[in-house]
């Protein structure tokens, strides 16, 4: 292909460009009728950023700042940014996609040190930024992180010294606001300090993030050992490592706790980076990662209680992955509520389980284990998405309230505030 031919031989074409691209290569355009047949590489004027470009039958390749990339003609002329086909006020494209010939090539292409010029058989233009192009390129996708990460084990995360923040800061200030949200996104947990022990200040800490997510839970919940609800965590049992409503089709993304009251001993939280851990069973055992990250699994809710009847399935691999670049955005693990393995073939199933079992494995390390104390006045946030917690069974009264928030508000408020997310 001639991306890898060209990315070999990148340096080796910049000093030549400098020899040989001096006269008017900014003009060197294509006629429609020969834009199949071209396989001769086009330059911008030599800069520290050059650009180069080959036409193909179907598609534009380009040679910019090292990386090498490929664009549909379709893909072109349906991204085109011009007032005619975007909506600058709104954000949302004004061109109806439907219109456009699908065999249509450009006429004429160009480029300077900053824009790829694009002109198309109806006269009409479409610049990109050739920065744009890299960000927005299936190729620049690929090397790049949606949302960047620390990944953590006690050891690591302990040395971290990863601070917590104040209650009024938290409240109050931008900054405040912004440091926690910065340590949520790195870690999967963030902790605000100093808050009152009421259900009611609870509530406004979690307000300031996002909308709460009302489920058959409620919107608000107090949990205590009162059996009041069909579910382990209304006991006074240790509970395993797991994320929560894996059962349903779209997992909550974020929940806090805080302990209003406990009066008797034992109750610590457990907190696991879950992908810590997957990210050593993809280093070890990549096909059993891939296994795991392919095959759809039920889990389910079914609750028989007097005022709450309910029966909730959600569907979806343990190990959930973007297509193109492969990282991991979501765990749903969750061995009470996992319901019967009915969509996995019997050859596949033994394979499954060994793979499951490693990941296991690797949640249950002690090293990867976070034990911490919640008391009254902390309260505390898990990315649910990516962080398993448990808990140690206790004695006497344990009073803990909490929400879910809404995964896609959070992460609004986060890029809001200039943050990657």
């Amino acid at each position: 292909m001639w991306c890898r031919r060209l990315a070999c031989l990148y340096p080796v074409a910049r000093a030549l460009q400098r020899h040989v691209v001096r006269k008017q290569v900014l003009r060197s355009s294509i006629s429609h009728k020969n834009v199949t047949a071209v396989h001769r590489w086009f330059s911008t004027a030599p800069d520290v950023k050059v650009c180069s470009w080959v036409l193909h039958k179907d598609h534009l390749e380009v040679l910019y700042s090292g990386t090498c990339m490929r664009f549909n003609y379709v893909w072109l002329r349906d991204h085109c940014r011009s007032a005619s086909c975007y909506n600058a006020k709104t954000n949302q494209r004004s061109l109806d996609t439907a219109t456009v010939d699908l065999d249509i090539q450009p006429a004429l292409v160009r480029a300077d040190e900053t824009t790829l010029y694009l002109t198309w058989p109806d006269g009409h233009m479409t610049r990109y930024g050739l920065e744009w192009l890299v960000q927005n390129s299936y190729e620049g996708q690929k090397q790049q992180l949606v949302q960047p990460r620390i990944l953590w084990n006690e050891r690591i995360y302990k040395e971290a010294n990863v601070p917590s923040v104040s209650y009024s800061e938290f409240l109050k200030t931008s900054e405040g606001l912004r440091a926690f949200l910065q340590n949520f996104l790195l870690y999967g947990i963030a902790f605000v300090d100093d808050v009152p022990a009421t259900y009611e200040d609870t509530e406004r800490v979690a307000e300031r993030i996002s909308h709460i997510r009302e489920t058959i839970y409620g919107k608000m919940w107090n949990l205590t050992s009162d059996f009041s609800r069909g579910d382990t965590a209304y006991t006074k049992l240790a509970l395993d490592r797991h994320t929560d409503t894996t059962y349903f089709q779209e997992p909550c993304g974020m929940q806090l706790f805080h302990c209003l009251r406990h009066e008797g001993t034992g109750g610590r939280t457990l907190l696991v980076d879950g992908f810590y851990a997957a990210d050593q069973v993809r280093h070890d055992y990549p096909n059993d990662f891939e296994l795991l990250s392919n095959v759809p699994l039920k889990h389910e809710y079914i609750e028989n209680m007097a005022g709450s009847n309910n029966h909730m399935v959600g569907i979806g691999p343990v190990l959930n992955v973007y297509p193109w670049n492969k990282e991991l955005y979501m765990i749903r693990y969750n061995n009470y509520d996992r319901a019967v393995i009915s969509t996995v073939p019997y050859d596949i199933v033994q394979q499954w389980y060994i793979a499951h079992r490693r990941l296991t494995n690797e949640l249950r390390r002690h090293e990867n284990e976070l034990w911490v104390k919640l008391k009254p006045g902390k309260v505390l946030f898990v990315d649910n998405w990516r962080v398993l917690h448990g808990r140690e069974s206790f004695t006497g009264y344990r009073q803990i309230c909490g929400c879910y928030l809404t995964r896609d508000d959070v992460l609004n408020t986060s890029r809001l505030l200039g943050l990657k997310a």
